[in-house]
């Protein structure tokens, strides 16, 4: 189970966009990897092709430009509290796992 979800501030520790900041666009648990807005970004040229079910026809082609996958181990949580990167903690209440920003203790969800 990740401690990073989906819409989450995240500053990137390592890499080619290490330092910069964006929010969780999707995870993946299965290989550990999240995708974050606007950063690692990868080209991919894709043949033009016709899209089913179209009013008209329309061909989507060429280089399209996207988020590449960031190992969740090269991201950190932003604090709410003090805007910088935190560890995070996972503490049970009322039987439920409730996400704690280990630099200030304030809880993320």
């Amino acid at each position: 189970m990740l401690k990073i979800r989906k819409d989450d501030v995240v500053q990137v520790m390592a890499g080619k966009d290490r330092g910069k900041r964006g929010r969780v666009l999707r995870v993946d648990p299965a290989h550990e990897k999240v995708f974050v807005d606007g950063l690692n970004k990868v080209k991919r040229h894709t043949r033009p092709r016709q899209v089913r079910n179209a009013s008209r026809a329309e061909a989507v082609g060429g280089v399209i430009e996207r988020e590449g996958p960031i190992h969740v181990s090269n991201v950190m949580l932003i604090d709410p509290k003090s805007d910088k990167p935190t560890r995070v903690g996972i503490v049970r209440r009322d039987g439920k796992r409730i996400r704690v920003a280990k630099r200030s203790g304030v809880t993320i969800d």
